[in-house]
């Protein structure tokens, strides 16, 4: 198990590419999983990878 369960909102930003208030914005929306570890945000991997699958099959849907 070499990948982290939990990444921090800089990781998941960078991983996806986007900047770190749209995460958080992202995150604050319900959009993508999140969850609190004391005053902490962190983004669950499998859930993420989970919401990159879902947005894909929607752009598929959509084109």
């Amino acid at each position: 198990m070499n990948e982290p369960l939990l990444l921090r909102v800089e990781e998941a930003a960078k991983l996806l590419q986007i900047g770190r208030n749209k995460v958080y914005e992202l995150a604050a929306a319900g959009e993508i999983p999140s969850l609190h570890v004391g005053r902490q945000l962190r983004i669950p991997t499998e859930g993420l990878r989970e919401w990159i699958r879902l947005q894909a099959v929607g752009a598929e849907r959509v084109r």
